[in-house]
């Protein structure tokens, strides 16, 4: 077994919103998408907050002239651009929900905005869900597109509450005595990472991450020339990373947590947090297995025969 814990970082982040005449938001912020799921979870913010389905809103980013946005270093992209997305949304959603109360040819005219909602791109009155129109409709009368921009940073919270995301992972591993060779043939792991703004994205990125903790604990070194400070082994021919063959089960699954201090969505990052218990849930089971504690990474069989 190996603990796991991650801390849950932060940056100021901005996003603007645009909602055109067709009743499509345009969501723009100047991240980015490594593979971990950006461009879904911002769409899914940004869709709960105006009221919109999936399908009319489109997300954009990875350009410099969009709001400005941290990089991906330090598990902090959705905690930071998604209180941007979500502030900028819901600032369109209030303005969205005024154009009606001034527009005499909307059956919503007489509606206080109190009273009003959005839901699937539909404004509708609360007290009377049949007095309704859809956002596209409203947005064809409209003069001009609704269009904010909107920042979200941390305060001081970090000097109040220790805020870390957590996991706990367990490792089976099986060491030939006579060769040394190690394999890994089950994983499970187990976190606390707060709310999941996607589920199945984020059971693929811990999966990812234990997959990387395997590849740091056995396969991953590089090797210094000390005579000229260059690494010797530059390609992928010589740098070891684990393949499907060296992969065996891996089961992951969450503690429903709710953390309303890191931010406004409760979100923590999760780009890290996988692969931070793999590497000593791998050691101590080699332990197990063998008795001889090795301290230094990776763990090759050369070293498990030489104790």
């Amino acid at each position: 077994m190996g603990t796991a814990t991650y801390p849950t970082n932060r940056s100021k982040a901005a996003a603007s919103v645009t909602v055109g005449h067709d009743g499509i938001a345009i969501v723009q912020s100047g991240t980015q998408d490594l593979g971990t799921g950006t461009w879904t979870v911002m769409a899914q913010v940004a869709a709960d907050a105006l009221g919109f389905p999936l399908d009319k809103v489109r997300f954009e980013f990875g350009d410099s002239r969009y709001p400005p946005a941290p990089g991906s270093g330090g598990s902090q992209s959705a905690a930071s651009v998604s209180p941007a997305v979500q502030a900028a949304c819901l600032e369109a959603r209030g303005q969205l929900m005024l154009l009606p109360t001034k527009d005499c040819a909307s059956p919503l005219v007489d509606v206080e905005v109190a009273d009003m909602t959005i839901e699937n791109g539909w404004l509708r009155s609360i007290a009377a869900p049949s007095k309704r129109e859809s956002v596209a409709a409203v947005m064809r009368r409209s003069a001009t597109p609704v269009q904010v921009e909107a920042a979200s940073e941390p305060g001081d919270e970090k000097q109040k509450f220790a805020m870390h995301a957590f996991g706990a992972v367990f490792a089976e591993v099986r060491v030939d005595a006579d060769l040394g060779r190690i394999r890994v043939p089950r994983v499970v792991g187990v976190y606390g990472v707060g709310n999941r703004l996607n589920a199945k994205t984020a059971h693929s990125q811990l999966m990812g991450g234990i997959v990387w903790g395997l590849g740091m604990a056995l396969f991953e070194e590089s090797v210094l020339d000390v005579r000229n400070g260059r690494f010797v082994n530059v390609r992928l021919a010589e740098y070891r990373v684990p393949v499907n063959a060296d992969i065996g089960s891996i089961d992951v699954s969450f503690v429903d947590e709710s953390n309303p201090h890191v931010n406004p969505l409760g979100v923590k990052g999760i780009g890290e947090i996988g692969i931070t218990g793999v590497v000593a849930a791998v050691a101590n089971a080699i332990y197990n297995a063998t008795g001889k504690r090795v301290r230094d990474l990776p763990i090759p069989l050369d070293k498990v025969m030489a104790g």
